[in-house]
């Protein structure tokens, strides 16, 4: 095998012209560039040099070598810079998955503050819904995916505990479930106390992804009725302007609500209280990848502002 530290020995002496003037520009001894060299020689298995009395000049292998060594070294000094860049921070890239409520309040928070503090650090971002951008982690398509999942959900049972055992699971924030109404319906004219989802068993419904959709079903079920769904949509915004339009009711998470603006709807707290967890996930390998590790740690700081 050939070691890059005898290439460098070998350049040097072929460029000085003698072991002791290669030792010199090594900063190391006349011996010590002689024994190394007789390592490389036994390594091709041939002679690199040809020595008479002071003089020295390379074999036709030696010069093959020789001109082989300029691009390895030239090579493995650029690997060794761009991989002391990504360990320093100073370059990297974060592949970043997230569902849409996400994308639109925790990764601007994140991604700014990290562009500041690292700016040759890139990240990309592309939106999924979970479990699909849980998958895309496992399957090597991204390397940092937020999630949720429903405090008590069917999900949460002793198998369903088990559902990212195999991640590095950094908690985001807890987000709570609201109920939409129309701004003329008659719980918005009631005030703002927390209501019953049962209140709202006879209502048109508007749903949204289908974890979400899922979820409703769950709660309301819980509630003892089932909801009429007349529309459903992944698109917030959506679900905010049929709500507003009088054509039904939603349960939304407070972040979806914090990034839609929604005109014409009323915000109505439920009790008990419905609940997500917000997470960051990636592997455990990537968990020490400076960029990831960095990218993970904003993410945190951005669900605590």
């Amino acid at each position: 095998m050939i070691e890059a530290r005898h290439l460098r020995v070998l350049r040097a002496v072929a460029t000085s012209g003698s072991f002791s003037a290669a030792a010199r520009d090594l900063g190391c001894t006349q011996p010590a560039v002689s024994q190394q060299m007789k390592a490389l020689e036994t390594s091709v298995g041939t002679p690199l040099l040809v020595r008479t009395g002071r003089e020295m000049r390379l074999t036709q292998a030696g010069e093959a070598l020789v001109r082989h060594a300029n691009g390895i070294l030239a090579g493995l000094t650029a690997a060794e810079e761009e991989v002391a860049a990504i360990a320093g921070l100073r370059a990297g890239r974060v592949r970043l998955v997230s569902f849409p409520s996400g994308s639109s309040t925790l990764v601007p928070t994140a991604l700014a503050a990290l562009r500041a503090a690292h700016p040759g650090t890139r990240v990309s971002l592309e939106e999924a819904e979970p479990p699909r951008s849980v998958e895309l982690l496992r399957e090597g398509d991204c390397d940092v995916a937020l999630a949720f999942r429903y405090e008590d959900a069917a999900d949460r049972d002793a198998a369903g505990a088990e559902e990212w055992a195999d991640l590095v699971v950094r908690p985001l924030l807890t987000d709570r479930l609201v109920a939409l109404v129309p701004e003329r319906h008659r719980l918005a004219r009631a005030g703002s106390g927390p209501v019953a989802i049962a209140e709202l068993a006879d209502e048109p419904w508007i749903a949204g992804c289908p974890r979400c959709r899922g979820q409703l079903v769950e709660v309301c079920a819980s509630a003892g009725f089932t909801p009429r769904i007349d529309f459903a949509t992944d698109d917030y915004p959506a679900v905010a302007g049929l709500v507003g339009a009088g054509l039904g009711v939603a349960v939304l998470p407070e972040l979806a609500i914090e990034s839609v603006r929604p005109r014409g709807v009323h915000t109505v707290p439920l009790a008990p209280a419905v609940r997500r967890e917000i997470v960051a996930l990636t592997l455990p390998d990537l968990s020490q990848v400076p960029a990831v590790a960095a990218t993970l740690d904003e993410l945190v700081r951005a669900g605590t502002r």
